[in-house]
């Protein structure tokens, strides 16, 4: 007898239905504190949520709000305020300061019989009206604005009176040197639409030599209209990016509802992440450089960039940070003295352990508040390893501030003193889990938390005062019952003595194991490992669609964090550049077969899942443990480095995880190439016997569709079952909600039929 899993397509289509409703929680907002007549406090927290619309095939928004009311140490009450409704339409949308106001960047279709383009429109609200509504798109003094992380930024002044954003630089006029005139008006269409004075005649330029991308070939008078430019080359910013090229900052006047460009911002950096300075007398902002050209932004916390500080009257630019590393996430203390942001070393490991450095308004001095921690340990610190500080981050002391982090395999919380250094969990004593930050205003803390059982839950807490923060305790405003049927543990595993590193010795890794606990399959389930992409990110215990819906199918599921993922100490992001292919595969295989020997599961029918770097790893497992893979499901796999290396938005990565230098003129030696090869999973396909499925983004720039097909085509011809899946409008992350969805009922489908389930 064997122990069956869910296989029936109308059954598992419900489960992912089931579990797909579960909704992410995106945001959080704390309003103005209202005292009431009796002394007490309260103030509206308002929330923002997507879930998957599967029959509209589109992520919808939604916002839900709360009443949360304290007496400064506790929270005494706290419930929903009315129902949820949708978001529709909006980019960003920030409160002002005060609260009293908010900014809402919206986008509008055009009007289909006109053939209009999509329009944006920059909107303020007040307490319970519209008050301004302008429309960006006509005003036509810049392109989109960029409603991205990486970028993007909708912020107000501390006046409350101009708000400041980031759009792409507006591009000059161009058209074909045999573009027919209507000589008896001698103007253009576009003059009609906005008549000029009538002194102005039409200017019409020859091409400008110059740098390919750089900004100067849009160095324009107004109404000009450039021969020779309709099909030059714009470099972008790579996954994700790829319709951010040339970023500039805008303010709007709100009173005077005009847009201005600010000038001053050096021609070889690109701006974002932008706030207003104390004082309002300027803005602070990140720039990355660009020369020689860009590289994928997405994910690349080591891309070259620093802190700058542009002078609104002058146009002055000020260096803030040193110039040789990479910083982000810049945040402004509430008394508006200190700014702090996260730090790498440019160029090397995509994500690693990053420090934590403070800059000082008025004294100009810079300090290092955490530096990078080389190994984890229990009960210290781990590392900051994080894709960016919450929005707010400060307590109401400007001393003390809130981050979330990977601490091994799970997601904590820690409150750091800036002028110490010293830090304290606040989630040691809490449920075991993944915790993050949505906001802390007012030392009103919000969280959200979730497990591989439990989808995501709000909570909140008051920031206790200095020295007491581990007594934080956890109020829960929106609950989600846990998912029946599964369970979970992470497990420590340490490499035996001939795969440690000679470098970083005593290193160990994690994994998460996922168990269905009722069903006929519990007792000894089919086991599918999936290792995590990167190779330096780490799964932590949170809340996964994919794997929770594999688990309520009858599968176990192991999760690898082998050597090389983050929250394990930046000795463990070292020690993998150089030794993809090899360490990383090891771990996980050891983790396979020591689960296989210590729990109860099915040894003939193990299968691989993995996406990018994991994907990567599982192509390596087929072709080296040909004997322990029964079934493989790879998405945008890394294949052939070699071939990689000309075609990604990250080419330092195939030199770096290879153990070579990366500079941008370097070109591979014959030696360089045959190594990339060497690492790669190609080296290994004649020896895979496992049917293969594969899953690939049409749009994908990090790791394009092409590694994919080579590997398709190799299997092919080696007479190995093969099914390729090609998913147009997706990039790397395969995250629109059709791919996802197809993507989940394929995978299950496979697995069933591949390991005889």
């Amino acid at each position: 007898w064997v122990p069956q899993v869910l296989s029936n397509v109308e059954e598992l289509g419900e489960l992912y239905r089931e579990l797909s409703r579960h909704p992410g929680l995106s945001a959080a907002c704390l309003g103005p504190e209202v005292t009431t007549q009796y002394g007490g406090k309260y103030c509206s927290l308002y929330t923002e949520w997507s879930q998957r619309d599967l029959a509209r095939a589109e992520n919808v928004k939604f916002c839900r709000q709360y009443l949360i009311f304290h007496d400064g140490a506790s929270v005494v009450y706290s419930g929903p305020a009315g129902t949820c409704s949708e978001i529709k339409d909006e980019l960003l949308s920030r409160e002002s300061p005060s609260g009293a106001l908010k900014a809402i960047l919206r986008k509008v279709p055009g009007k289909e019989k006109e053939k209009e383009k999509e329009k944006q429109f920059l909107e303020v609200w007040d307490q319970n009206r519209k008050v301004k509504s302008i429309d960006l798109t006509a005003l036509d003094k810049h392109g989109s604005v960029y409603d991205d992380d990486q970028f993007g930024c909708l912020a107000w002044s501390h006046s409350e009176t101009h708000l400041l954003y980031v759009a792409e630089k507006k591009r000059p006029k161009a058209e074909s040197f045999f573009q027919s005139k209507a000589p008896e008006l001698g103007v253009s269409d576009q003059d009609v639409e906005h008549p000029k004075k009538d002194d102005v005649p039409l200017k019409v330029r020859s091409p400008q030599p110059g740098p390919v991308g750089a900004r100067s070939s849009g160095r324009e008078a107004d109404g000009a209209v450039l021969q020779g430019e309709q099909f030059v080359y714009y470099e972008d910013w790579g996954e994700t990016l790829s319709t951010r090229s040339v970023p500039v900052l805008c303010v709007l006047d709100i009173e005077g509802s005009s847009v201005s460009v600010l000038e001053g911002v050096p021609e070889h950096l690109s701006p974002g992440q932008a706030f207003w300075s104390p004082g309002d007398t300027g803005v602070v902002f990140v720039g990355w450089w660009h020369d020689p050209f860009r590289l994928g932004l997405r994910h690349c916390t080591n891309r070259r960039s620093a802190l700058f500080y542009v002078d609104l009257t002058g146009g002055r630019c000020e260096l803030l940070s040193e110039d040789t590393r990479a910083v982000w996430s810049p945040r402004l203390s509430p008394d508006r003295c200190r700014i702090v942001y996260l730090e790498n070393e440019a160029l090397g490991p995509h994500q690693q352990c990053s420090r934590l450095r403070m800059y000082d308004w008025y004294t100009k001095h810079t300090s290092t508040v955490l530096e990078t921690v080389p190994r984890q340990a229990w009960g210290a610190f781990p590392g900051i390893y994080c894709s960016a500080l919450p929005g707010l981050c400060w307590a109401a002391d400007s001393r003390r501030l809130v981050l979330d982090t990977a601490q091994r395999s799970q997601q904590d919380l820690f409150v750091v003193d800036t002028v110490t250094g010293a830090t304290t969990s606040l989630t040691a004593d809490a449920p075991q889990g993944s915790w993050s930050v949505l906001t802390i205003d007012r030392d009103l803390l919000v969280v959200r938390f979730s497990t591989p059982s439990c989808p995501p839950t709000l909570k909140v807490a008051i920031l206790p005062d200095a020295g007491r923060e581990a007594q934080a305790r956890w109020v829960c405003l929106q609950d989600a019952p846990p998912v029946p049927g599964i369970s979970w543990g992470i497990r420590t595993l340490q490499p035996p003595p001939e795969q440690e590193h000679p470098q970083y010795r005593g290193l160990d890794f994690d994994a998460i194991l996922l168990r269905p606990n009722e069903g006929p399959a519990a007792q000894k389930p089919p086991l599918v490992v999936m290792p995590h992409g990167g190779p330096h990110s780490v799964f932590t215990a949170g809340w996964m669609l994919y794997p929770a819906a594999l688990c309520r199918m009858g599968f176990a599921v192991l999760l690898v964090n082998y050597r090389g993922s983050l929250g394990f100490g930046q000795d463990s992001v070292a020690s993998l550049p150089g030794n993809v292919g090899t360490q990383d595969v090891c771990d996980v295989q050891l983790c396979v077969e020591r689960m296989l020997q210590e729990e109860p599961l099915d040894s003939s029918r193990v299968a691989l899942v993995g996406g990018s770097h994991g994907g990567f790893l599982a192509c390596h497992l087929l072709g080296q443990f040909p004997d322990t893979y029964h079934a493989c499901v790879v998405r945008n796999p890394v294949v052939n480095i070699a071939s990689m290396v000309a075609t990604t938005d990250i080419p330092d990565w195939c030199l770096t995880e290879t153990g070579l230098p990366y500079t941008p003129d370097a070109l591979p030696d014959p030696a360089q190439w045959t190594e990339m090869l060497c690492k790669s999973p190609m080296r290994y396909v004649d020896r895979v016997r496992a049917p293969v499925l594969l899953m690939l983004g049409e749009d994908d720039r990090r790791v394009p569709p092409k590694q994919g097909l080579e590997y398709y085509r190799a299997l092919r011809a080696r007479g190995v079952p093969t099914r390729l899946l090609w998913y147009p409008g997706n990039n790397h992350a395969l995250a629109g909600v059709e791919a996802e969805a197809d993507g989940f009922m394929n995978i299950a489908l496979w697995l069933v039929k591949h390991l005889r389930c």
